[in-house]
């Protein structure tokens, strides 16, 4: 498929055919939702806990004696049913690791992608630098594409420190390397704007030759 690609002045400078295998499939939602479902799940650490009786301090020492008092038998201040005892089945680090395969995270990957094609919502722009970190420089490259209000993400071919720093300060703005880039990531900014150079990345990702080579 044909798509215009974008000067950083918002004007069209061009085209460049995009692979369908990858920006022009029909999108499979389950297999998505599968991989946003596993991306969201790595990112928590797992280290909740709370103690055991066994593992509070204090409660060594029986807190009365066994008979004559006329209440119930105690043998330990942390008891789980005192206060400051210890706590019944509490959480306990574990991992939430899930394994999906190969496959199914780069049919992910590409149904992302077709999904976003099909909103119209990716822009190719020419390959593009700034000579300082300034965040105007990105604002101005924004406005110029018309994304200023839009949550949007840069894939870059390779880090850009400039363009990196000059976007950090700008709300619903990321950048990111076109060949890391998750489904999560694509699915959760409306707008991908990716350099021209980063499109053979993407595709390489893929395992797949450009069309360029």
């Amino acid at each position: 498929m044909k798509v215009d690609i974008v000067s950083v002045n918002g004007q069209k400078s061009g085209d460049i055919e995009l692979p369908e295998s990858i920006f022009g499939i029909e999108p499979n939602e389950h297999v998505m939702y599968q991989a946003v479902r596993v991306y969201l799940a790595h990112q928590r650490q797992g280290t909740h806990k709370t103690k055991t009786r066994t593992e509070v301090s204090g409660g060594g020492r029986k807190p009365w004696k066994q008979k004559g008092r006329g209440t119930a038998r105690a043998g330990s201040s942390r008891s789980p049913l005192w206060v400051g005892g210890g706590t019944i089945f509490g959480p306990v680090p574990h991992l939430y690791t899930i394994d999906i395969p190969k496959k199914m995270k780069r049919l992910a990957r590409k149904s992302a992608f077709s999904c976003r094609m099909k909103e119209n919502n990716i822009i190719v722009i020419d390959d593009f630098s700034f000579a300082d970190f300034k965040t105007k420089n990105m604002v101005s490259l924004m406005n110029a594409l018309g994304i200023t209000n839009q949550k949007t993400m840069f894939l870059m071919p390779s880090v850009n420190e400039n363009v990196v720093i000059s976007s950090r300060n700008i709300p619903r703005l990321s950048t990111a390397l076109a060949d890391k880039i998750s489904t999560y990531d694509i699915l959760n900014h409306k707008k991908i704007v990716i350099a021209k150079s980063a499109i053979d990345v993407i595709i390489r990702s893929f395992g797949e030759m450009s069309n360029q080579d």
